[in-house]
């Protein structure tokens, strides 16, 4: 079995490029990123105090957040509610760091990630799986990218999902969630010792997924 660690920030195209990499190798892929979403979003829909983590670990304790293959689509799906479009809202986007900051909701999602990992062959995205879900993960691959084509690319995948963004407040958000994401006591999103760092900026899906074949073809 073999374990890979996508990590990186939002917009550097982790997801687009870990399930890729997933459906050629005919791999697991645990997409943590919507897991912590779907958690978010089943907050808001209850009216969970987002500043009480207590409460929201006793959420988390009693969600189901589950993954299922649809042709050749990947679908979330958060108790028996399909969540795939709905976690990928601005509103769920502006509160997820948040959320996910918590030390017991992240313990808990390592947990359930972990768990995930332990019987299959896997590919993995998200800010701290290197370090803290997969850290013996046979390779560790960080993508990141300029926050301007980042923004870009985030504010593109929203106007195909129907929301009306501008691209400055996608820009400051991006920064904010670098920030956020750097300063958490638990799970914070760093570049590793053993990571292979790829800039994605110039480059297009396929040519990241090329690259990542050939240093695991290499090895």
């Amino acid at each position: 079995m073999m374990k890979i660690a996508i990590d990186g920030p939002a917009g550097a195209g982790k997801s687009t490029v870990a399930k890729t990499l997933s459906q050629l190798m005919s791999y697991i892929y645990i997409d943590t990123g919507a897991m912590y979403r779907s958690l978010t979003w089943k907050a808001l829909q209850t009216g969970t105090n987002l500043d009480d983590e207590k409460a929201l670990y006793e959420l988390a304790t009693n969600t189901n957040i589950h993954f299922q293959k649809d042709n050749s689509q990947q679908k979330v799906f958060c108790d028996s509610f399909d969540v795939s479009e709905e976690i990928r809202s601005p509103q769920v986007s502006s509160y997820v760091s948040k959320l996910a900051s918590y030390p017991s909701i992240r313990q808990l999602m390592v947990q359930r990630q972990q768990e995930m990992a332990c019987n299959h062959s896997v590919v993995m995205d998200g800010r701290d799986i290197g370090e803290c879900v997969l850290p013996d993960a046979d390779f560790k691959f960080f993508l990141t990218a300029s926050i301007a084509e980042r923004a870009r690319r985030r504010l593109a995948e929203m106007k195909s999902q129907g929301y009306e963004q501008q691209l400055e407040a996608i820009r400051d958000e991006i920064i904010k969630r670098d920030e956020d994401d750097a300063r958490r006591e638990v799970g914070a999103l760093k570049v590793l010792p053993d990571s292979i760092v790829i800039d994605t900026s110039n480059m297009t899906i396929e040519q990241v997924v090329e690259k990542i074949l050939a240093i695991i073809r290499e090895d």
